[in-house]
């Protein structure tokens, strides 16, 4: 039996579209033990992405984990539901401005979770977030050292670029000294950020700060990992606290100086490994860092990123903050 030309074309064309359609993703062969471990999560808003990051742990039936959102710190999420490749969760609210709790709903396929978030949302809506595995980020078995860079030249911001270009009445290079000119009377939130051009992935970075009573700033490392720079003076070591990285690694003891005089910080990170040593006392050896914290630029952990100074939260002042890139 022959086919006339008009039901040829049409037989084409059904095996064409057949063809183009993307075949579903199997998820069949998803397991709840390929939920476990960490996730680099991206939120997508209206204005843009925000990164945020996950953690799942099981022991026997029972699974657990931690949360960091666009802002704050780590903190438990014990309401987790995993049926076959959907995965749920919920956490209350940390400095989000909602009246519920947040929620999260995604699948795993292909190795990467993708759901619907009602974090950050406008109130009865919600957004999509993507995650993908954490890399390792292994320290280097050895290390060799580059030629020191000084990100700060003492004249002008040559080298660094405001997080928000709006605010650019803040900081400045006075008599060598970087500052940051936020006003003690201004509510937080005022000032902004400062973001060095460079990017690095592994190096040692040296840097001296000065802050007035009461502030606080903090460093980001590749512009993800914050070590705290506030004043902390004769609290307990916590790592919320100077010196630790916000949320995850506690100092071993609290070395910082009173407010008003100057204090170095040394910062080695290599992988995911980071050394901090605050006045010449070494008070986080070589420990991991699980993954991003709040306030964090992005969430791409597996890249270099830049030197990221927080700048809204209050006064404080910078010198001979130099570089040392691994080779």
């Amino acid at each position: 039996m022959s086919l006339s030309r008009s039901a040829l074309l049409i037989s084409c064309a059904v095996l064409l579209a057949a063809c183009s359609t993307p075949a579903p993703e199997d998820t069949s062969q998803v397991s709840s033990n390929d939920f476990v471990g960490r996730w680099d999560m991206t939120l997508k808003t209206a204005d843009g992405t925000h990164p945020s990051w996950l953690e799942l742990t099981r022991e026997g039936e029972q699974f657990s984990g931690r949360f960091v959102g666009k802002v704050g710190h780590a903190r438990p999420v014990d309401d987790i539901t995993i049926q076959g490749a959907t995965l749920t969760f919920t956490l209350p609210t940390q400095y989000e401005e909602m009246d519920s709790d947040l929620s999260f709903t995604g699948t795993l396929a292909d190795g990467s979770l993708s759901g619907t978030t009602n974090a950050n949302a406008p109130a009865g809506a919600e957004l999509d977030w993507t995650a993908v595995r954490a890399p390792d980020l292994a320290a280097p078995q050895s290390v060799e050292w580059g030629e020191a860079i000084e990100l700060f030249n003492g004249k002008d911001l040559d080298g660094w670029r405001l997080m928000d270009p709006a605010q650019d009445q803040f900081w400045k290079a006075v008599d060598g000294v970087l500052v940051n000119d936020v006003s003690d009377e201004g509510d937080v939130g005022e000032g902004t950020g400062l973001i060095s051009d460079g990017t690095f992935m592994n190096f040692k970075l040296h840097l001296e700060f000065k802050y007035p009573k009461g502030s606080n700033s903090g460093i980001y490392l590749r512009g993800r990992h914050e070590v705290q720079i506030q004043d902390d003076f004769g609290k307990e070591p916590f790592s919320r606290n100077i010196s630790g990285v916000y949320g995850f690694i506690d100092p071993s003891e609290n070395a910082a100086r009173k407010a008003g005089e100057w204090q170095s910080m040394d910062i080695t990170l290599l992988g995911r490994f980071v050394t901090v040593v605050l006045n010449d006392t070494t008070v986080i050896d070589n420990q991991e860092i699980p993954g991003i914290t709040g306030g964090a630029l992005d969430s791409n952990e597996g890249e270099p990123g830049p030197i990221f100074i927080q700048g809204d939260h209050g006064p404080i002042s910078f010198r001979n903050i130099i570089l040392t890139p691994a080779l």
